[in-house]
């Protein structure tokens, strides 16, 4: 069984909870929160809840710490200092900062002698995979990413770090003729800009600037400052009633040429329609999760992301069962 721990318990930790309920090689060991443990109610029974000051307790009892805080504070912090101590795996997802983040963890990892997987979702992570296989496949080509109409956890996130905002949810929605042009198979050549709106809904504290929030939203470098962005203060009880969900998706397209002309005209597509953001992002990471005690056991160490990672290391089937059922 690999023994797991769930550091942070949002609705990304508790995803991972049920996640790794469906998995039978695997078992929940503790759940770690910056809250009063006390004040922390499970789905699984029998497992402890601790603050994260106790974490450091749990080092030869856990094989895989799952990291589930916010990309925007949270991980560039706790990620490095838990990878010194045990084998860790994140889904932090501001894609410019992913080198940085990667060298920060790298370094400690491998003087630990633990693999640290990063950057592990659905994007970054499924679409990471797609984008590399395709371009493989149609070399002379051009890749689009298009996410949403859905609620970006890292991004609702960040907005609520703002001072004055009390809650947030961001909606990323494609640009409907943008899209369609790819699928036709055109190849524009698109602006971030052209891409994506992003809409906000906030929630803020009663007396809060909100001319300065709005403006701190729409300047946020990685986030917002390179998209329409349109914000809309609203009460919590409008947030509840009419944003509970987290829903998201997207597509990832490839759209190539070949011949001895480039007469022919090739569209590669990825798609994923999610109703819970985090359920399915954890579900990728707890696979991954798998994969990273694998790796450990082989005696590897240092940053992995998904392109380091074998897929038959995803799966709990042996090789056999694999070729036999899936090849």
């Amino acid at each position: 069984m690999i023994r797991v721990g769930i550091f942070g318990y949002g609705n990304l930790g508790r995803g991972v909870e049920c996640a790794i309920n469906q998995n039978p090689d695997m078992t929940l060991v503790a759940v770690f929160t910056r809250r009063d443990p006390s004040s922390v109610k499970l789905v699984s029974q029998g497992v402890g809840v601790y603050h994260v000051d106790e974490v450091l307790s749990f080092k030869d009892k856990i094989d895989v710490m799952v990291l589930c805080g916010g990309s925007a504070k949270d991980l560039p912090v706790q990620t490095p200092y838990l990878a010194e101590h045990f084998c860790v795996i994140d889904s932090f997802d501001t894609h410019a900062k992913i080198p940085e983040h990667f060298e920060n963890v790298d370094r400690v990892s491998k003087k630990a002698g633990n693999v640290a997987m990063i950057s592990v979702g659905w994007d970054p992570g499924m679409f990471s995979l797609n984008r590399l296989l395709a371009g493989c496949i149609l070399v002379d080509g051009a890749d689009y990413t298009f996410w949403g109409k859905g609620v970006s956890q890292g991004h609702s996130d960040a907005i609520r770090r703002i001072e004055g905002v009390l809650d947030a949810r961001q909606y990323t929605i494609p640009v409907e003729d943008a899209l369609e042009r790819v699928r036709r198979g055109e190849a524009p050549t698109l602006t971030t800009r052209e891409k994506h709106t992003r809409e906000c809904f906030v929630v803020a504290c009663e007396g809060a600037d909100l001319s300065r929030i709005e403006n701190e939203i729409k300047t946020m470098p990685n986030y917002f400052a390179d998209y329409d962005t349109t914000v809309h203060f609203i009460t919590k009880e409008e947030l509840d009633r009419d944003h509970s969900g987290i829903p998201h998706g997207g597509v990832v397209i490839r759209s190539g040429k070949t011949g001895k002309e480039r007469e022919n005209t090739h569209i590669i597509e990825y798609k994923l329609t999610l109703d819970s953001n985090p359920e399915f992002t954890a579900s990728v990471i707890v696979a991954y999760a798998r994969a990273t005690y694998r790796m450990k056991k082989e005696g590897l160490c240092g940053c992995k992301t998904v392109f380091d990672v074998p897929p038959a290391y995803l799966s709990p089937l042996s090789g056999e069962e694999l070729r036999r059922n899936l090849l």
